[in-house]
């Protein structure tokens, strides 16, 4: 009878079967949580092209750039801010300054539109290092002057 192998590869799958079926179930909602980071930085950018490509047309209405970033995430629900600043080009950051100050390169400073997009991501299982939710945040900056 201890020589007998009939059932040794039911009690394997059995010892198995928890570990492989708990592999794929972090690597899915950690892929969930990158779409949905990237969901959000193409919804601040949609506010921000929003606000670029509609300057020109009268005042820009801090709401209305708001429901552009909002209406850009299908999956997410997203919160926006939007803030217009001038500010000098210095590498790839901009150094927000008054407007009327000339830059340090001689040049007057341009007035960019900085557009903020924070939403929370709950994943399907709650991890103990991450707790039960993440908050998630994008930012996109865009000249407009």
């Amino acid at each position: 009878m201890l020589r007998d192998g009939r059932g040794v590869s039911a009690v394997e799958f059995a010892l198995l079967a928890p570990v492989l079926i708990a592999i794929p179930v972090p690597i899915a909602d950690l892929g969930m949580g990158l779409y949905a980071q990237m969901e959000l930085q193409n919804a601040a950018q949609a506010g921000a092209q929003y606000a670029l490509l509609n300057i020109g047309k009268g005042p820009l209405v801090t709401t209305q750039v708001q429901a552009a970033v909002t209406g850009a995430s299908t999956y997410l629900t997203v919160t926006a801010n939007s803030a217009q600043s001038c500010g000098c080009p210095n590498g790839t950051t901009v150094v927000v300054g008054p407007c009327g100050t000339a830059c340090a390169s001689g040049k007057q400073p341009g007035t960019y539109i900085t557009v903020t997009a924070q939403a929370t991501y709950t994943p399907l299982v709650k991890y103990p290092v991450l707790g039960s939710s993440v908050a998630l945040a994008a930012q996109s900056t865009v000249r407009i002057q």
